[in-house]
């Protein structure tokens, strides 16, 4: 499956990628982290599945989801009990995936940052444990600047490292992230080996859909 591809290699000075699914394999220890929850609540567990298909929007919503809406009325608790859980065990199966670390190499001479709708202390224990001396700027779900689909982190991160919007790209594997690229008015490179929907990600028009990480150095100049 293919987006709207480009018959040439582009030139970025600035890469943004998406952290879950894009950077990282990071949803056992989600589902570990908010089905410990549910057990210190006495609440019935989620399937993986369920909660990897809840994964995508921020913490925030994936526990209104876990909890159910029967049981909003557990939310603040399960978002207390949630963040010792996921910071106990958020590096415990968690990797950049195959490929990453290689593509982050070779674009070392390149800007390249991370806009996630996870909470930033999540986020920052990941990736100072993963390499975060890869990413010139991080941006977080609960930096004030709204979560993706809205732009307001994509242009936060281009006015920080001073790059046009013809210079830049994001990489994501949600509709959150395709359509967030556009509204930031940036190229968009749709990934298929992470959470996100691919017939959904397809309908979303992405710039290139790719399929392995290493496609990446074969886009970008």
């Amino acid at each position: 499956m293919k987006g709207r591809m480009n018959s040439r290699r582009i030139p970025v000075e600035l890469i943004i990628f998406d952290l879950d699914g894009t950077l990282i394999e990071s949803k056992w220890d989600i589902a570990e982290a908010v089905n410990l929850t549910l057990a210190d609540l006495g609440l019935a567990l989620r399937s993986q599945e369920e909660v990897f298909s809840f994964v995508g929007d921020g913490i925030k919503r994936l526990l209104r989801l876990a909890v159910g809406e029967e049981n909003q009325s557990r939310y603040e608790d399960a978002l207390r009990i949630f963040r010792a859980h996921y910071l106990a065990h958020c590096l415990d199966r968690t990797k950049f995936y195959p490929g990453v670390e290689k593509v982050l190499t070779h674009f070392a001479d390149r800007h390249k940052a991370v806009a996630t709708n996870k909470s930033l202390e999540y986020t920052t224990k990941i990736l100072n444990g993963l390499g975060a001396h890869h990413f010139a700027y991080v941006v977080g779900g609960d930096d004030g600047y709204g979560l993706k689909p809205e732009p307001g982190m994509l242009l936060k991160i281009m006015e920080a490292l001073n790059v046009a919007k013809d210079r830049t790209v994001l990489i994501g594997d949600s509709t959150n992230d395709i359509t967030g690229g556009h509204n930031a008015g940036i190229r968009v490179c749709a990934v298929g080996y992470g959470m996100g929907n691919r017939e959904k990600m397809a309908a979303c028009q992405p710039d290139w859909f790719i399929e392995r990480p290493e496609e990446l150095m074969e886009l970008f100049i």
